[in-house]
């Protein structure tokens, strides 16, 4: 039996470019999904920040001097406990979902997932 090193070497060589590629799509993909996730991020912050500000009445100094009809609504009735719990009912949601989801419609859950959280964390703002 003879040793068949050009073969072995072609092999090795077609094998390193494959793995190149799939490094590339792998980097691709895995941008792609970052990407998703700041944005998500990004427009929590968003919504959080305008809830607080349609939320708050503030002095020249800048400290909150009371709540405006938006956030007594918000932060002061009932609606709250529905502010605070729909992120929790959006992720129940997609658990139990997820395998009967298109791909679009589980990124829109992902945006409506963000805005709620956004909407449920801007009561922070009113502590800081």
């Amino acid at each position: 039996m003879e040793f068949d090193k050009k073969g072995i070497l072609e092999r090795a060589a077609s094998t390193a470019q494959s793995a190149v590629v799939m490094d590339e799509g792998l980097r691709a993909y895995m941008l792609k999904v970052y990407n998703y996730m700041a944005t998500g991020i990004l427009l929590t912050g968003i919504v959080a920040l305008l809830t607080f500000k349609m939320s708050v009445v503030t002095n020249d100094a800048g400290s909150i001097v009371g709540l405006t009809s938006f956030g007594n609504t918000i932060y002061m009735s009932g609606l709250k406990w529905i502010v605070m719990l729909a992120p929790l009912g959006i992720v129940f949601y997609m658990s139990f979902g997820i395998n009967k989801m298109s791909a679009s419609k589980a990124q829109t859950t992902f945006w409506v997932f963000a805005a709620l959280m956004g909407l449920s964390l801007s009561s922070i703002l009113l502590v800081y």
